[in-house]
């Protein structure tokens, strides 16, 4: 009597049950996992509807509806006559660089973003680079002196900024007085009135550009610095040479995070000066909160929009300028 191998004989009921499809078992294990898989899903929906309902009503919502409006010609009284509106295509965005003022907020804004953002990666880079390497001693009160104006509310900073300046009471022009200089009216003089912004946004963007370069700087690694210091590199060389280009990606975030800021520049020019004088502090986006008080939905839409497209060429260009091409 000969016996079949157990391998084969189970071999083939393997195969023969594959052949068969799911075993009866096999599906009545499946309906449970689906259902399970169900709940889950359920489970997941209903605890990210909160967020979802919130980011279609303040978020999505607001997008579209002004984008809509920017097409139109939406004022404040149309709100209770929505089907009065009329559909006027992109001859708000005409109108917007037909107007004086609008191109006077965008060369404001230009020059903010042209002047301050330069200056505000320098005087990052120069204050982490001094802690990191000269300023050893009271580091952390350094840290913490710098990043204490990031903190702080920025209409708490302009009104400060706004009593040191005052030309008759204010702290600056009372030194200056004691040297036998007549301090000028900052604030009211279209000479000084923008610098001073940029300064004031300097001092208080610092902290962050200062504290994400200090990350940078060490986590250098010490052993190219050793090695480069053997080849006979000076510390500038080492600096430029070495320890640059590694910051490139912090100089990356830096430039791009601060360079949208500065390109929504409002704050500052709002509660200092609303714009003047003579609309020498007058920003994009202060332009188009203006337009919106007034009524003119449609034309403070487009100048929204024109706003966003800037943040998106900015960006573009820092990230072909500065990116990590190694």
């Amino acid at each position: 009597m000969t016996t079949m191998p157990t391998g084969t004989i189970a071999g083939q009921g393997s195969k023969e049950r594959d052949a068969a499809g799911p075993q009866p078992a096999a599906r009545r294990n499946s309906a449970p996992r689906r259902t399970a898989r169900g709940r889950q899903t359920r489970a997941a929906w209903t605890l990210a509807a909160p967020f979802l309902a919130l980011f279609l009503a303040f978020m999505l919502l607001p997008v579209v509806w002004s984008m809509l409006m920017s097409l139109t010609d939406t004022k404040s009284a149309d709100l209770r006559t929505p089907l009065s509106v009329s559909f006027t295509g992109f001859d708000n965005y005409v109108r917007l660089f037909q107007d004086p003022q609008f191109f006077t907020a965008l060369q404001n804004t230009a020059v903010f973003v042209l002047v301050g953002l330069p200056l505000t990666l320098a005087a990052g880079l120069a204050a982490a680079v001094a802690l990191d390497r000269g300023i050893r001693r009271f580091r952390a009160v350094f840290r913490v002196g710098f990043y204490l104006p990031v903190i702080t509310s920025v209409v708490a900073v302009a009104v400060v900024w706004k009593t040191l300046l005052e030309p008759h009471t204010g702290l600056v022009n009372t030194v200056l007085g004691w040297f036998g200089i007549d301090g000028p009216a900052w604030l009211a003089d279209t000479r000084f009135a923008l610098p001073v912004m940029i300064i004031m946004a300097v001092w208080r963007n610092l902290g962050t550009v200062m504290i994400i370069m200090l990350a940078g700087l060490q986590s250098v690694p010490q052993s190219l610095m050793e090695a480069a210091e053997l080849d006979g590199a000076g510390a500038w060389q080492r600096f430029w040479r070495v320890t640059f280009p590694l910051l490139r990606p912090a100089l990356l975030l830096t430039a791009v995070t601060t360079g949208i800021g500065y390109l929504q520049f409002f704050d500052e020019p709002f509660v200092m000066t609303d714009g003047g004088p003579l609309d020498s502090t007058l920003s994009a986006t202060l332009y188009a909160y203006k337009q919106f008080g007034n009524g003119n939905y449609d034309m403070a839409s487009a100048a929204g929009y024109v706003v966003f497209a800037l943040i998106i060429a900015l960006t573009v260009l820092q990230f072909r300028v500065l990116r990590d091409k190694d």
